[in-house]
């Protein structure tokens, strides 16, 4: 596991010596050691304590304090697992089956990043579902990294930024007049307060803001 160091996972073969073989706790400890190879059956297993709030019964007060203390997973890469493992349940069921997972070879399996990273890139309105597909074969035929799918996830929304520049220019309209709005109002507040100006100029002030804020309404 990329982010559990060795010391870690001596931890974690400790803790599994206090739980039964088959029990449900013991199943996620041994998911957790071979984190790298088996992440997904890890989501699944996690996605479970979450959902049926399993780490009360445990003994912990909050689904992080249990992931970090017994299993060594900082809540980041909890999360990351839990959103990648119901995104492949809920839109690419087939990569959980059992015949895809055994028979992939370990270095074919994508991690669970690319996955989160797919899972993103199903949100953005700039991709169409061919850029879906392209960037899916890439992931689970190719088995390409987490860090080479970002680069060409960033470059390909970049691309298609610059296909629809209109949309692109209202966009960064929409995010500098809000901008503009939030520093007017806190500057407004903090006249009032001082009284510095004259009401008559604060009423400009806020005719002003409902004028941007019609703009971006």
């Amino acid at each position: 596991m990329d982010n559990i160091k060795t010391k870690s996972i001596m931890g974690i073969e400790q803790k599994m010596q206090n739980f039964p073989e088959n029990s449900f706790r013991y199943h996620i400890l041994a998911s957790a050691k071979n984190f790298k190879t088996s992440w997904i059956e890890l989501g699944r297993a996690l996605y479970a304590v979450y959902k049926d709030k399993m780490f009360k019964e445990w003994g912990y007060g909050t689904f992080d304090t249990y992931t970090s203390k017994e299993i060594g997973i900082r809540k980041q890469t909890a999360m990351k697992l839990l959103k990648s493992y119901y995104f492949l349940e809920k839109e690419e069921p087939q990569y959980l089956r059992a015949d895809y997972v055994d028979s992939a070879e370990a270095s074919a399996v994508p991690s669970y990043e690319s996955v989160d990273l797919l899972r993103l890139a199903k949100s953005k309105k700039e991709l169409d579902n061919q850029d879906y597909d392209s960037l899916k074969k890439e992931i689970f035929q190719k088995g390409k990294d987490a860090r080479q799918v970002k680069k060409d996830l960033t470059t390909l929304i970049r691309q298609r930024q610059e296909l629809q520049p209109e949309e692109a220019w209202e966009k960064k309209k929409f995010t500098k007049v809000k901008r503009i709005i939030s520093i007017l109002k806190s500057l407004k507040q903090d006249v009032e307060i001082s009284k510095l100006l004259p009401a008559s100029i604060l009423r400009e002030v806020d005719d002003l803001i409902s004028k941007l804020e019609a703009e971006v309404s």
